[in-house]
């Protein structure tokens, strides 16, 4: 049901674009073809709009174009339904954002090797559109970011076209929430947040989400305030992480199946929510996003103590995994020089080829300079960079590597791995991930995180 423009109390272009939203005649754009554009775009073309896909890299344009998909939370039906039928295209050429309605920043914000915010990618960006922006479009941030960025870095950017935010523009902060693998939520489905430089910056980009979108849009009072929760969002799970990594390394020395614990523990119905150890986080926000805090904290006179001491937790784990190898191996007589590792799995998280971030690339490096051979297995990655070089894995894990193989840790607990035939076969077991729970196998040699 359309809105009037006097029960909205918006600007006139505001609400002129709000029809274009509900008419499916606005032609959108999304900057940055990666793991959370990519499914944007398509979501954008699967809800009627027409879409541009804009990206650096011209082998990412030319794959969207041919249909051909490259991120596993796409459906390879869709992308080709909707570039065949030209309701998406990709594109490196930034001059055709002056025919769109709309644009979302879906571009990387790294962090730099002084653990601070890279923002270059969205100020890249964001100039790019700036040189083609017209009267009545509306430009959205999804990309993770510390507070303060679409208002501090966007907005001056795109002002100094001489069109002004809120009146001639509009510009909105919407948080990216992916998590890939997820086979309940995904992008349709999940919620979003939309805050907005102004009121009426808020209204067009929350009714162009629920165009798009099955899900609930929360509507927030600030660009900074969604900014803000995004953090909040993993910087929750850092920090559960962590306490549920310092209690497995705690369980190690008393003795304790640190799973068993938590099983229990997740037993009461109000006051727990069961959090699970592992080698390491992984991915493209949980590991760095906590950092985009602290950097801003330091702007305020505070220190985020939690935080780092959490993360200090989480990048420890690796090392804990390379002690625990040493102390399996010494038990049963072998020095981790020269010693067989078989490691099931480089990606930072079960059933995904994403290794970003992945902590399993420390373990292997540590290995390496230890002396002791290595080999992955990784039926969803076929390769990985490791200090700047590319390194091949295996596909497909058979009784050979399993046998001769000194030591096998699993490290990445895909669904498509053979338990049983790794419990049968491998000589030693190091589970950091509890694959085996549930999985009525016998295994004589087996060791937990």
């Amino acid at each position: 049901m359309a809105i009037s423009n006097q029960e909205m109390k918006i600007e006139p272009l505001a609400y002129q674009l709000i029809q274009k939203f509900e008419t499916k005649t606005a032609k959108i754009g999304v900057v940055g073809l990666g793991y959370v554009g990519l499914p944007l775009a398509v979501e954008k073309a699967k809800a009627g709009y027409s879409v541009i896909g804009f990206d650096v890299q011209q082998e990412k344009t030319q794959m969207v174009n041919k249909g051909i998909n490259y991120i596993g939370d796409v459906v390879d039906e869709d992308l080709i339904t909707y570039t065949k039928q030209g309701r998406l295209k990709a594109t490196t050429d930034y001059s055709l954002i002056g025919e769109l309605d709309a644009v979302a920043i879906c571009v990387p914000t790294p962090l730099d090797i002084y653990q601070q915010p890279d923002t270059s990618y969205v100020e890249c960006s964001t100039r790019e559109i700036s040189q083609y922006i017209r009267k009545g479009m509306l430009v959205v941030l999804e990309s993770t970011t510390y507070p303060g960025t679409t208002e501090e870095i966007v907005k001056p950017i795109l002002e100094e076209s001489g069109l002004i935010c809120g009146k001639d523009i509009f510009i909105a902060y919407s948080p990216e929430r992916v998590d890939p693998g997820n086979k309940t939520f995904n992008t349709k489905n999940t919620p979003k947040v939309v805050g907005g430089v102004t009121s009426s910056c808020t209204a067009v980009a929350a009714v162009m989400y629920r165009e798009v979108l099955e899900s609930e849009v929360h509507e927030v009072t600030s660009p900074a305030v969604a900014e803000m929760e995004k953090i909040l969002e993993n910087t929750f799970r850092n920090i559960n992480i962590a306490l549920a990594n310092e209690m497995a390394i705690l369980c190690n020395k008393m003795g304790l199946d640190v799973w068993e614990v938590i099983d229990a523990a997740a037993t009461k119905p109000y006051g727990f929510m069961p959090f699970y150890p592992g080698p390491g986080l992984g991915g493209h926000c949980i590991p760095i996003d906590p950092f985009y805090l602290t950097w801003k904290a330091r702007e305020y006179n505070y220190h985020t103590k939690l935080i780092e001491v959490a993360g200090e937790i989480n990048n420890m784990m690796p090392d804990f995994v390379v002690n625990r190898c040493v102390q399996i191996l010494n038990k049963e007589g072998k020095a981790l020089k020269d010693a067989k590792i078989l490691i099931l799995g480089v990606a930072y998280k079960k059933d995904v080829k994403d290794y970003r971030e992945s902590p399993v690339l420390p373990i292997i490096n540590q290995l390496e300079e230890a002396g002791a051979e290595w080999t992955v297995v990784d039926p969803h990655v076929t390769e990985f960079k490791l200090n700047e070089k590319m390194k091949k894995t295996e596909t497909t894990l058979n009784d050979k590597l399993l046998e001769e193989a000194d030591l096998t840790i699993m490290t990445t607990d895909h669904s498509c791995f053979d338990y049983d035939q790794i419990s049968k076969k491998a000589n030693i077991i190091f589970d950091t991930r509890d694959a085996f729970k549930d999985k009525n196998v016998t295994i004589d040699r087996y060791y937990k995180l």
